[in-house]
């Protein structure tokens, strides 16, 4: 058993803390937001996530997961001190260090004996270097750092804690790599142990590679919408080639989240930082900030003006199984609907509040339910793939709308469900979807 302080909260800090102690280990996450310490002290949790919360509460009733804004005490009884507070981006791209920072400070003032510290939070490469020169600045205590950067996928973090295809470990002596293969090796064997830069440009070029095969694969959809081809037996066959595999080729409205625009942003930014210009990642960006027009393009096809008219939205997270609205294309989607002169009845399962507080409209309702939010519409629009969008009764949804036109951003609906609705349906790279000689061949 190893006593670990995970310092930050969120999403990663709370993740890595809850599944740690589930391994065994006596861990205390530390955050200064006395009210987010309050939630957890008491049993609530301040994000969504699957699974989260009742693996949480059974580990603090064991004894080996605490929550407290005390940092001092826990990092000088631990023999492993994570970092995973946030790293946003400045309006340069460059993520914002302060905060890796300020905890390298506190930990150096509060550490005894022997100590990891090592950074989780994702930071641009030679940062892992800066917090030894800041702790080695403020202490005499004998420590190392390490990288060890997350793989978690929101909507589905405590599985893929369980369950990683691989660990990556940064390490600058073996005693720090011994440590870290000793708490990692109950999770998976797939484990990389390698030099701490190239650890932080591993999450990097990972997350910049997935934004890239999305953008690839959304740039062939508005191919296919102008050829007559589905975006979506081209991405089957595409997959079918061991090189390239299925994995993120599914043509949409663009990526989101918390991650990739900022990972792509701040791989950009350090490239500049060392006079390089990554003209592909560049255009990676361009492709995404430009495919969730397409739901905007789609609607005015079909209802040649949106002044007046009332527009279902489904989804506002980024991506569903999550309420994190960060960098979500309903953000840009729904104000763009307002300017347009439509007036939006939006639902989601679990992000509607934190929609409501980034963006509020006198035009925009807030509906309680799917069904809800499509009656007395011109339009349905579905941004995230939420199960019970996907589930959902089409016929029960036309027949309570004022105009039968649905436009799917994420590709959702097959052809035999939509050919049994009188829907006037759009999808993205998929124009060919309801030729009657494309339907023969499904039935």
């Amino acid at each position: 058993m190893m006593n670990i302080t995970v310092i930050g909260t969120g999403y990663v800090g709370l993740v890595s803390g809850v599944c740690f102690s589930e391994i065994g280990n006596n861990v205390r996450c530390v955050d200064k937001i006395a009210s987010k310490i309050e939630t957890l002290q008491n049993g609530g949790i301040p994000i969504y996530e699957p699974g989260l919360q009742e693996m949480m509460m059974k580990n603090v009733e064991a004894g080996r997961l605490t929550f407290t804004t005390d940092l001092s005490g826990p990092v000088s009884e631990s023999d492993l001190v994570i970092i995973a507070v946030g790293t946003p981006p400045l309006p340069s791209g460059e993520a914002d260090l302060q905060y890796i920072e300020a905890a390298a400070r506190e930990i150096a003032l509060s550490m005894k004996g022997y100590t990891v510290v090592a950074v989780k939070s994702t930071v641009p490469v030679g940062t892992n270097e800066r917090v030894n020169s800041i702790i080695a600045s403020l202490t005499d205590q004998p420590f190392d750092t390490a990288s060890i950067p997350e793989f978690l996928r929101e909507g589905s973090a405590v599985k893929d804690a369980f369950n990683p295809d691989r660990l990556v470990l940064g390490v600058q002596t073996q005693q720090a790599a011994d440590l870290l293969l000793e708490l990692h090796r109950p999770l998976t064997e797939n484990l990389v142990v390698t030099d701490i830069r190239s650890a932080e440009m591993i999450k990097y070029a990972s997350n910049a590679f997935l934004a890239t095969k999305i953008s690839f694969i959304n740039e062939i959809a508005n191919i296919c919408d102008k050829v007559g081809a589905d975006v979506d037996e081209v991405a089957k066959g595409m997959g079918m080639d061991r090189r390239i595999g299925p994995s993120f080729l599914n043509a949409g409205i663009g990526y989101g989240g918390s991650c990739f625009p900022k990972d792509t942003h701040a791989l950009i930014q350090i490239a500049g930082n060392v006079e390089y210009d990554f003209k592909l990642l560049k255009s990676v960006v361009e492709v995404n900030q430009a495919q969730r027009w397409g739901i905007v393009d789609k609607l005015l096809e079909a209802l040649g003006t949106l002044q007046g008219k009332k527009i279902a939205v489904w989804g506002l997270a980024f991506k569903p199984d999550t309420d994190d609205i960060r960098e979500a294309p309903s953000l840009e989607i729904v104000p763009k609907l307002v300017e347009f002169g439509a007036k939006p009845q939006v639902f989601d399962p679990v992000a509607a509040e934190n929609f409501r507080r980034e963006y509020d409209h006198e035009s925009i309702t807030f509906a309680e339910s799917a069904l809800e939010a499509a009656r007395g519409c011109d339009a349905v629009c579905l941004l995230t793939e939420w199960g019970e969008f996907v589930n959902i009764d089409l016929k029960e949804v036309e027949a309570v709308m004022n105009q039968a036109v649905l436009v799917d951003g994420r590709n959702v609906y097959s052809a035999q469900r939509v050919k049994e609705t009188g829907f006037d349906y759009h999808s993205m790279g998929r124009p060919a979807l309801l030729r009657d000689h494309f339907i023969a061949t499904q039935s």
